[in-house]
C-alpha cells in the first residue's frame, strides 16, 4: 500500500510542475493548493531534495522546483524514493541476501510476475503523463 507520504510526495510533485513559470515556488503555495499541512509538507519536501528530485533555494524569492522536466520522472523513482523498494516480498528486493529456498520456491514465480507488473507500470507512467490539460474548451 501507497502511504499518505508517497501519495503527498506525488501530489507536491504535480504541483510544482503545473504551476511552473520558472521561478521557485514558496511552501505554504503548495501546501495551500493542496490543502495539505506545511509542517508536513517540509518533511517529504526534505527527502524529495535529499533524493535529487526537487531543488530549493532558502530566502527571499526561495522555495521548490523540479530539477528536471516532468516527462523525465518515472513515478516509480518518486514512489521507491518515499516508500522504498516497490518488491512485494523481501526476497525480491535489491538488497536482499540470497535465499536457500528460491531453488525449491513454488511461489517465487508469482512473485517474481507481481513486481515486474508493479516495477513496469509505475516506471512507464511519466509525472508529465499525470497533467491534466486544464485549459478551457471551446465549441464552434
Amino acid at each position: 500500500m501507497i502511504s499518505t507520504r508517497g501519495r503527498y510526495a506525488l501530489r507536491v510533485m504535480l504541483d510544482l510542475a503545473e504551476n511552473d513559470n520558472g521561478s521557485y515556488i514558496p511552501l505554504k503555495d503548495i501546501a495551500e493548493r493542496q490543502e495539505i499541512s506545511k509542517k508536513y509538507l517540509e518533511i517529504i519536501v526534505k527527502d524529495l531534495v535529499r533524493g535529487g528530485l526537487l531543488t530549493a533555494v532558502s530566502g527571499k524569492g526561495g522555495g521548490y522546483r523540479l530539477s528536471r522536466d516532468p516527462e523525465d520522472y518515472p513515478i516509480g523513482e518518486i514512489i521507491e524514493l518515499m516508500e522504498g523498494p516497490l518488491a512485494p516480498v523481501a526476497c525480491l528486493a535489491d538488497d536482499a541476501a540470497a535465499c536457500s529456498r528460491s531453488e525449491n520456491c513454488l511461489t517465487l514465480p508469482l512473485w517474481k510476475e507481481y513486481y515486474q507488473l508493479i516495477h513496469d507500470f509505475f516506471y512507464n507512467k511519466k509525472l508529465s503523463d499525470l497533467l491534466v490539460d486544464r485549459s478551457p474548451v471551446y465549441y464552434i
